[in-house]
């Protein structure tokens, strides 16, 4: 069986490349991955998967930070015009472009078995450097505004990959597959609302993976995470009274000055001895003119702790310092939650089997352990759920040599990860479903 897999995963490797390059140069941010979405719905149709996607694979009151309905539109049409299939996009109004689909292996029952790939790209202009590779070889992002930085593409790629195997050893296997097609992973939005419809009920073990990031080069593999920090995503309104700054200074009400309190005090929050906290004011943009009194800003804020509780802690002196700054200058503000994510830690024995797995494979060189992810994941949100219901999980880094870093517009990466990537899942799965 091993030879078998690594034979298939090669026969497989040219479609990954393609499939890859094609997402690359079609890229889509969160919620308007409108063209990888049909693809990815229509593959898995085609290989005898139970689909659950549009107003079934999510809880919209759980949904943040989506575009405008004239850009959701617009991003549709885009996808239309460059190949998806109508019928499917229109399954997907309003940004709903996640999905998860479902198959019964044929050897009698056994655990579910969960894999999370994530969709979307970057909201960043690629590089025109004709020495870029993606340049050179006609694939980069054709999409003004949208490139995959990340890897994602990738990721896509290697779950279709995956899917076709799995449905090909199906009745060789215990139990039951499900495979996650996460959209708005970056800004941490699409998890949440998949979860409340039910993305990961019923599942006992998940595998999220992730190319490059602490994986720096090709051989690495970082077999488990601990240290997800949970993150909210804010975007904070202030709003004031305009007036001319010359004459009538004294009618206005400066919401800019408003947000600047709030940024520097925002900045003074107590750090916590329970743990890592972050805040990050990263936008702030306000007025309309010099010599008006600003009648509004606003502002993109982060926060981020170690564990939810210390994220909430941040978030709850966040809104005290936001409400005290509008007060004082005698504005009003409005606070919209733009995204957000739990903390986790991947399970110990799960990691310890990865580890045993990666070790039979020549791919991997430098196998790791658990490494300190020090970030924000939105797999970690589902990762939690799993393990709060009793499940296993854990979050893997597949090594890959790149060009730039990742959410660098120069950023590419060696696609041999895809074909390693590829076994080291179907080799889980065998672990976890094999009679």
């Amino acid at each position: 069986m091993s030879d078998a897999v690594s034979q298939k995963v090669k026969e497989l490797f040219p479609n990954m490349v393609a499939c890859r390059r094609d997402l690359h140069k079609h890229a889509e941010s969160g919620w308007t991955e409108f063209r990888t979405a049909s693809i990815v719905a229509k593959r898995l149709k085609e290989l005898g998967y139970k689909l659950t996607m549009g107003k079934d694979a999510f809880d919209t009151n759980f949904m943040q930070g989506q575009p405008s309905a004239a850009v959701l539109k617009e991003c549709q049409e885009r996808a239309v015009s460059q190949g998806a299939d109508p019928e499917l996009v229109k399954l997907m109004d309003g940004g709903l472009t996640g999905m998860w689909a479902d198959m019964e292996c044929g050897g009698g029952p056994g655990p579910k078995l969960a894999l999370r790939f994530d969709m979307d790209s970057n909201d960043a202009t690629e590089t025109d450097d004709p020495n870029h590779r993606p340049t050179k070889e006609g694939f980069a992002s054709i999409n003004k505004g949208a490139m995959h930085a990340c890897g994602h593409d990738g990721h896509v790629a290697i779950g279709l990959a995956v899917a076709e195997i799995l449905a090909g050893m199906k009745d060789t296997l215990k139990g039951s597959i499900r495979l996650i097609f996460q959209s708005a992973e970056e800004g941490v939005r699409g998890a949440g609302p998949m979860v409340e419809a039910g993305a990961v009920n019923g599942v006992d073990i998940i595998v999220g993976m992730h190319i490059g990031f602490q994986a720096n080069k090709k051989g690495d593999i970082v077999c488990g995470a601990k240290g997800f920090l949970a993150t909210t995503k804010w975007d904070v309104c202030f709003s004031g009274k305009g007036a001319h700054a010359g004459a009538y200074p004294q009618d206005g009400k400066n919401a800019l000055l408003a947000a600047c309190a709030a940024t520097t005090n925002l900045h003074a929050i107590s750090r916590h001895s329970g743990g890592v906290t972050r805040i990050t004011v990263g936008k702030l943009v306000g007025g309309q003119g010099r010599n008006v009194i600003p009648p509004n800003a606003k502002m993109d804020i982060e926060t981020r702790g170690e564990t939810s509780a210390l994220d909430e802690y941040m978030t709850s002196e966040a809104r005290r310092i936001i409400e005290s700054a509008a007060h004082m200058w005698d504005c009003g503000y409005d606070i919209k939650v733009m995204g957000g994510t739990k903390s986790g830690e991947s399970s110990e024995s799960m990691v310890a089997d990865v580890e045993a797995i990666a070790r039979t494979m020549p791919q991997f060189t430098n196998v790791m352990g658990v490494i300190d992810f020090g970030a924000s994941e939105d797999y970690s949100h589902m990762m939690t759920v799993v393990q709060q219901n009793g499940g296993i999980g854990t979050y893997i880094q597949v090594g890959t040599d790149r060009a730039a870093g990742h959410h660098n517009d120069h950023f590419d990466f060696d696609e041999e990860v895809l074909e390693s990537s590829t076994e080291l899942a179907i080799r889980m799965a065998l672990k976890y479903l094999g009679k």
